[in-house]
This record gives C-alpha cells, structure tokens and sequence, in this order.
C-alpha cells in the first residue's frame, strides 16, 4: 500500500496530466491542508465552569491522539440566551494539519476511519463544493484507532474540510478518487 504521497506523485500526478492534459506538473490539483472543527458547545451548556474545564481538556486530548497536534480552542463570540452560551466560553476547537502530519492523517482516515464507520457507503460526490474542497462529517469520533470506545466518555461528531488547489468539482473529485478516497458513483 502506498502512502498518500508517494501515492500522489507516482500515480496521481501522471494520470491527472494525461486526463486533463496539463502541459505543467505545477498545474496538477494538489492537497493544501486539512481542517478539523469540532463544536461541543450543546455538551457543556448547563455545566459548572470545572466540569466545563474537564470536558473540553478531554476533548482536546481525543482531538489531539487523533491528528497528532494539539488543537486550537475557540470560543464564543458573543452570548445566546436561546442556547445558553455567554461570550467567552469555549464552544469549540479545530486542528489544521499541513504536510506530513495532513499526510498521515489522511491515510488514516481513508484506510481506517472511513471504512470503521457505521453504515458507510462512501462519500456523496455532492460534498465536493465548486471550489474543489470536500467536506465530510463523522458522527463518531471513536473511529479512529488512537480512542477507545471504553474510555470515551463523550461521543463526539465533528467536521474535516480537505482543501485542495483545485479550480473546479471535476478536477477535485478526479483528484480523490485516484487518491483513494471512497466516492460515491
């Protein structure tokens, strides 16, 4: 099995150039970065600031084991009485990975994430939007490898965003399908 890299320069490069007849290497579609955003606001809305402060280091440490880095917190920008959020309170956290660690990341969820996930019948090529970036959710973050579902207290679902140099949908679905990603027919 090739890594996503190497995958990417010997097979993908080469048939990119030939199906779109690219008359440069440089014009090849390439992976930019791979953003993670996890929001976690509706699980710690009705806590105490220290049970608040446990969940998301918790959170942070499983979002952490999975990318390899540690992830930024984000917090709320202003107060929403509707859904019990004052302004200043961590809501969230996101990761972006650039170079190997996007390079590992992404073979581990191709490889297995994605094939672990419940009822997974691949990726709906509608997700690829007219820029070329493919956005996915996962519903469970107890998928990958580095958490165990025993110890996991929170099920947690978040999103990753591919963002690619390509400039259209074709371009961009071509690009994941010959690096292996699981598209939708």
């Amino acid at each position: 099995m090739l890594r996503s890299k190497e995958k990417y320069q010997k097979q993908v490069v080469p048939a990119m150039m030939k199906k779109f007849e690219y008359k440069n290497v440089m014009q090849v579609p390439r992976l930019e970065k791979i953003v993670l955003n996890i929001g976690f606001g509706k699980i710690i809305q009705a806590k105490t600031t220290g049970e608040r402060e446990k969940i998301s280091t918790a959170i942070l440490e499983d979002i952490g084991l999975i990318t390899g880095q540690r992830p930024v917190l984000t917090k709320a920008h202003r107060s929403v009485a509707g859904f019990k959020i004052r302004k200043g309170i961590p809501i969230g956290a996101k990761v972006t990975l650039r170079g190997a660690k996007m390079n590992d990341f992404l073979d581990k969820l191709i490889h297995i994430a994605l094939p672990r996930t419940r009822d997974f019948r691949g990726i709906p090529v509608s997700s690829i939007d007219r820029s070329g970036n493919l956005t996915l959710g996962i519903k469970e973050h107890i998928v990958f490898p580095e958490i165990l579902p025993e110890k996991a207290k929170n099920i947690l679902g978040f999103e990753i965003t591919i963002v690619t140099s390509a400039k259209s949908r074709d371009e961009a679905g071509e690009l994941f399908r010959l690096l292996g990603f699981p598209l939708e027919s």
